[in-house]
């Protein structure tokens, strides 16, 4: 930022357009010549583009309340693929057993969701803010139902997020395939060339049927969510990690469910670019929520919301309150 700041002169709030790996950093977690995080003196809100603000100026109408996904079942993965994990890796066989949390093998096929009960306390607590809203949850969390939703005011998705890395810049490691439990990310290598194909959500079933082609799936690629229906939807929330997490690359920016969200045509989108306990997110999504309810912007509750963590004993360090940024419109509701 030192370049910047004579530039800045008094200005409060900063829009920042980033490419390549700049993308993955969130800007409130820099700090200024005094020490302090900028958190602390800017609203900072990201574009994709700078002709985001030109779409700004045309609001389309919304054509429902607000959508809860929540406490997905996943299902378990069956006993061939713990069998295989087990004569393969022993101690990744204890992992699941112990923790049930582990991404596991080279496929998304492979992979494992595990179970995120907090989320339900999550949508059960923006629920109780915005009793309107649609809650679906378990068995009724399905991909399904999400493709079929048609311009809810507000979106809300609390599950796990993941993106396949590309196989020629990433080697596959004994501590890549592990995530912590009641952590909403997961990664692995993948030969897919799309960068929509790399990266999605999981969703009810995502342990039982993985094939993103198949219209009972669990798994929602980045793809799919592009063509979902969003025009005059005001907010989505991602409340997984890693959804912000895309390909980059330098002159073409990020892709994956960052960029499809907007290709949708949602107004604005809050999400994460790294793991966070799933106690945390709840924590921070509450007041978050909180703060719309009361009339903040979309980028300034949630600052708001990151100032009330950052002042919290044991939850300074950036590693808890920055890894949620808001993409797109920050106004109010």
């Amino acid at each position: 930022m030192e370049p910047l700041r004579a530039a800045l002169g008094d200005a409060k709030h900063i829009l920042v357009s980033p490419d390549g790996d700049l993308s993955l950093i969130p800007f409130e977690a820099l700090l200024d010549a005094q020490g302090h995080y900028l958190l602390e003196r800017y609203s900072i809100s990201y574009l994709t583009t700078g002709r985001d603000l030109l779409r700004f100026q045309v609001p389309r109408k919304s054509n429902g309340g607000p959508i809860l996904f929540a406490n997905p079942s996943f299902g378990e993965p069956g006993a061939t693929l713990l069998a295989r994990v087990s004569h393969d890796n022993k101690e990744l066989a204890h992992a699941i057993a112990a923790r049930r949390s582990v991404t596991v093998g080279d496929s998304l096929s492979d992979m494992y969701f595990a179970p995120l009960a907090g989320t339900a306390r999550e949508a059960d607590a923006i629920h109780s803010l915005f009793p309107d809203a649609q809650l679906l949850t378990g068995q009724q969390a399905t991909k399904s139902a999400l493709k079929e939703i048609h311009a809810p005011s507000i979106l809300h998705i609390a599950t796990h997020g993941f993106f396949l890395g590309d196989a020629v810049s990433q080697k596959a490691s004994p501590g890549n395939n592990t995530t912590n439990n009641a952590t909403r990310s997961s990664s692995e290598s993948s030969k897919i060339e799309s960068p929509l194909l790399r990266s999605g959500l999981a969703l009810a079933g995502a342990n039982l049927t993985k094939s993103s082609t198949s219209s009972d799936s669990g798994i929602l690629t980045a793809l799919e969510a592009s063509n979902l229906n969003l025009w005059g939807t005001r907010l989505v929330t991602l409340s997984a990690c890693d959804t912000g997490v895309g390909e980059v690359k330098n002159g073409e920016g990020v892709y994956g469910l960052r960029r499809a969200f907007f290709l949708a045509g949602t107004e604005s989108l809050v999400m994460s670019l790294w793991p966070v306990s799933d106690y945390v997110t709840r924590e921070l999504m509450t007041q978050y929520y909180a703060g719309l309810k009361k009339g903040l912007g979309r980028g300034e509750a949630l600052r708001q919301a990151q100032l009330a963590m950052l002042k919290r004993k044991g939850r300074e360090h950036p590693f808890y309150w920055a890894s949620f940024i808001q993409s797109g419109e920050w106004g109010p509701l």
